[in-house]
């Protein structure tokens, strides 16, 4: 699948975005959440995790369309 020129600044601003979350999610720390009372929990340490793995399917996702873009894709 190849992306219409014109739109290298959407993959680089969603690689961007992606990887601020991304960032946000790994300093979270959500083993810290399970040595607390599961009514003490701000977020469910599972679901911080679930989020982390499908960031970097995105990110994933975002590097290969670019790769295709730029002619280094398979």
């Amino acid at each position: 699948m190849n992306v219409p020129n014109g739109e290298d600044n959407v993959l680089d601003e969603l690689r961007a975005e992606v990887e601020i979350e991304l960032i946000t999610a790994e300093v979270s720390h959500p083993e810290e959440e399970m040595e607390l009372p599961v009514t003490d929990w701000l977020f469910d340490p599972t679901d911080a995790e679930r989020e982390e793995i499908a960031l970097r399917g995105l990110l994933d996702a975002v590097e290969e369309l670019d790769g295709e873009h730029d002619g280094q894709g398979a």
